[in-house]
């Protein structure tokens, strides 16, 4: 029975290749992405299926998870790889720095809401980063403007602690935090720098 992947912002970077790759390799993928129309086109050259989720609106978030859970029996890895660093919106919906929501927030609410669909045998893979800082606590409940550069870091030091605790919490699970590279060749640092180093 082939393997069940749901890859988080699947329609660029890292998830794009991933997913391409797992295609190749005839798994059964969960492709997820903000952008519909983006998504869809992705999905039926890979012949996955597809959900749209924008991860700043943590409600879409919960509503994902919601689809999974009626849809599948089970996934055998999940690969928390959606990420922003440069955006012209500094806040999301909540009030909270959209950096923190997207690569923080929404993996933990997706993957907690998601549990029950992992059996021991189940890897989570999240996508952490070499940029890492300490997390402002204050700025996980209020309107506290981090910076572009800071916040992303203080999210990926944040999902990185979280694996470590989800791992402890959950002894007979399979924990990756993954840091891919550094100024990878990835639309989300062509954007932030003008280039890619990697």
């Amino acid at each position: 029975m082939s393997k069940t992947i749901l890859i988080t912002g699947s329609t660029d970077g890292i998830g794009k290749i991933a997913a391409e790759k797992f295609a190749n390799d005839n798994y059964k993928l969960i492709l997820h992405g903000r952008n519909k129309s983006k998504l869809n086109t992705m999905a039926d050259d890979l012949k996955s299926d597809a959900i749209v989720a924008d991860f700043s609106v943590l409600s879409e978030v919960a509503e994902m998870a919601e689809k999974i859970n009626e849809k599948y029996e089970k996934i055998d890895v999940i690969i928390n790889n959606a990420g922003v660093f440069k955006s012209a919106q500094a806040l999301a919906s909540n009030g909270i720095d959209l950096r923190l929501v997207v690569n923080y927030l929404a993996p933990v609410l997706l993957t907690q809401k998601l549990k029950s669909k992992l059996n021991e045998d189940s890897i989570l893979i999240n996508l952490s980063s070499a940029a890492q800082s300490p997390v402002n606590l204050n700025a996980l409940s209020e309107n506290i403007s981090l910076g572009m550069q800071d916040a992303y870091a203080q999210s990926k030091l944040a999902l990185t602690m979280w694996s470590f605790d989800f791992a402890q919490k959950n002894p007979s699970q399979k924990v990756i935090a993954l840091n891919p590279g550094s100024l990878l060749n990835t639309n989300m640092v062509r954007e932030a720098y003008g280039k890619s180093w990697s």
